[in-house]
């Protein structure tokens, strides 16, 4: 958002509004929220824009798995209606928020926009048949275009610890253990996030004939990573620290490398700036004087799962995700 402002956009976000309080930094000043589901989204709400950023979703394998049907009507079924609704608005250009977690598993080789979808999670399942509905309704005047992230990182006012190179690196700090939760041997394609946020304001702003009906992986081809190996680029960087295996560690059939070249060649606005060194260094930084505690990074406060289960818990969600209706006697 501050981003695109800075670029001279009016950005009016879209929100449930769900982890408003999940804040670890000060944010930058916001913009119009309007706080709906995306799933209730009519083309009402659309109308007068000429772009649309749609990221909302389950936002990773641990919450598809929470409840795979409920994933699948979110991610895929709430974002095919999204895109329709878009047309009807007139909205011309619809960023779809795509995933490299569509390739799933691999037989090693670097995988571009042409390989075979290969899902291994109701999560990735929901992004394949998301992406293809969606890039399947371009036309003269619709011009929908996927982007696909690799696994994100870095800091942001809402960080997620539930990702890979920020869960490990705040372990590091936190504990002086260097935690890894699967055998390490999973290739994974890295990105920082603010650099995905540099791909969607450059594809916002792409010639149409760059970007309608295309996709995109997102990052650098240089920076596809073995776990094992970010373990031990976040041990080299933290002193006194050392790698460790959860004892419940197991293979992860997701393990696959992504060719980044397309975007870098097709969206000249797109100029990646991070690479996963620099941002296990802005991360160490970050948790060493804004210091986070495990129970708060693998707990409600910043693990979206952990807060969605304890809204539920504390009967503020329903297990559809939707608000609860308080009944009872006012309050004197």
């Amino acid at each position: 958002m501050p981003m695109l402002q800075r670029r001279g956009h009016t950005v009016v976000g879209c929100d449930t509004n769900f982890f408003s309080n999940c804040l670890y930094l000060t944010e930058e000043p916001s913009c119009e929220n309007i706080e709906i589901d995306v799933r209730d989204l009519s083309a009402k709400e659309l109308q007068g824009f000429e772009g649309l950023i749609h990221l909302a979703a389950l936002s990773n394998d641990p919450l598809g798995n929470f409840d795979p049907e409920l994933t699948y009507q979110i991610n895929q079924q709430a974002s095919e209606q999204l895109a329709i609704n878009a047309q009807k608005a007139d909205i011309r250009r619809f960023l779809f928020a795509s995933s490299c977690s569509n390739y799933g598993a691999s037989d090693g080789g670097l995988l571009d926009e042409n390989a075979e979808f290969n899902p291994q999670t109701a999560y990735g399942r929901s992004k394949c048949g998301a992406e293809t509905s969606i890039c399947n309704l371009a036309n003269n005047v619709f011009e929908p275009c996927s982007l696909r992230a690799g696994t994100v990182y870095g800091l942001a006012p809402r960080i997620r610890f539930d990702l890979v190179v920020n869960n490990l690196v705040a372990h590091a700090i936190a504990n002086g253990k260097v935690l890894l939760k699967s055998d390490g041997k999973a290739w994974r394609p890295l990105v920082h996030v603010s650099d995905v946020a540099r791909a969607y304001a450059a594809a916002l702003e792409a010639p149409k004939n760059h970007v309608s009906g295309e996709a995109f992986n997102v990052g650098r081809t240089e920076e596809n990573y073995q776990i094992i190996d970010i373990a031990q680029m976040v041990a080299d960087a933290i002193p006194d620290c050392q790698i460790v295996h959860n004892k419940d560690a197991i293979s992860d059939k997701r393990d696959y490398k992504v060719s980044c070249d397309k975007i870098t060649k097709q969206l000249s606005g797109y100029k990646p700036q991070w690479t996963v060194a620099t941002g296990i260094q802005e991360l160490a930084d970050a948790f060493s004087s804004e210091i986070v505690l495990e129970s708060e990074f693998e707990g409600p406060r910043f693990n979206r799962l952990a807060h969605l289960r304890q809204q539920i818990d504390d009967g503020k969600l329903n297990s559809r995700l939707r608000p609860t209706k308080l009944v009872g006697n006012p309050i004197n």
